[in-house]
């Protein structure tokens, strides 16, 4: 039986000017999955990902983790969260302290805390980093740090905020492929973005949020992310593949290079 990783039952909050995030909002997501959150700029995203993370106090409801009946500071060596603005996750004088605070502040043995440091610089072509200031870092630079920083306490729940913002293409399928190694090995992700192309990279199910933070759709991402109808409603370009071809009038549409590369020769063998 599928155990839940977390579960946010009638959850709300407001900002201090009076200004409504969310509202009675609830989603469960099971042990493993890969869920993406998308929605506009303005919906509550970081928000929901803030209180999911336990970062902040709701105005109602809750979140429960692994049916445990425990709080997120209590499940801190399970439960990381990776902020829109990652300078926000890196404050220390260096990047190698940044990424060795989590094992420390977990008890983690000094030589396991360093070598996964050194795994992780490798793995984030950090190396020539670890000794420098987090402020004087590339904005990608600098999500690529907080990301190893969040990984370095091997969370069973992670909780990104625009993961590959600012991040160049060259790195970009290093960051997608960590991720990837990550879930394959059974660890939950919950991502949230504006980008719908971004989404069949990272997930397999997607809930969309409007613009009054109220989920209008959950389920399997070719569902929804092939609802361009819905996703315009909602202030979200579609993905590009999708919409070209949709307008070209083909069945099926792609939502991946890939996908699109396999589905062009067919047309063309027919």
């Amino acid at each position: 039986m599928a155990v839940n990783a977390l579960t946010a039952r009638d959850l709300s909050f407001g900002y201090p000017d009076g200004t409504a995030a969310l509202d009675g909002l609830d989603l469960t997501i099971e042990a493993g999955e890969r869920v993406a959150i998308l929605g506009p700029n303005g919906a509550g995203k970081s928000t929901l990902l803030s209180l999911l993370a336990g970062l902040r106090e709701p105005a109602g409801g809750e979140v429960s983790y692994f049916e445990t009946g425990k709080s997120a500071d209590d499940l801190r060596d399970r439960i990381a969260h990776c902020p829109q603005a990652p300078v926000d996750y890196l404050f220390n004088a260096t990047v190698r302290e940044d990424l060795e605070y989590g094992p420390a502040q977990l008890g983690i043995d000094r030589r396991e805390a360093e070598e996964r440091v050194d795994a992780l610089a490798a793995e984030f072509a950090l190396e020539g980093l670890l000794d420098k200031p987090p402020f004087r870092l590339s904005g990608g630079e600098q999500r690529r740090a907080a990301l190893a920083a969040a990984l370095s306490v091997e969370p069973d729940l992670l909780l990104l905020d625009e993961p590959v913002a600012d991040v160049d293409a060259g790195h970009r399928e290093t960051v997608l492929d960590a991720l990837d190694r990550r879930t394959e090995a059974g660890m939950t992700l919950v991502v949230s973005t504006p980008d719908a192309d971004l989404v069949p990279q990272v997930a397999h199910r997607v809930v969309v949020l409007d613009r009054a933070g109220s989920i209008v759709r959950d389920g399997p991402v070719r569902d929804v992310l092939t609802d361009g109808d819905l996703l315009r409603d909602v202030g979200v370009s579609p993905p590009q593949l999708v919409e070209a071809f949709q307008r070209a009038e083909l069945d099926n549409p792609p939502l991946t290079v890939t996908d699109a590369v396999e589905r062009l020769r067919d047309l063309d063998d027919c």
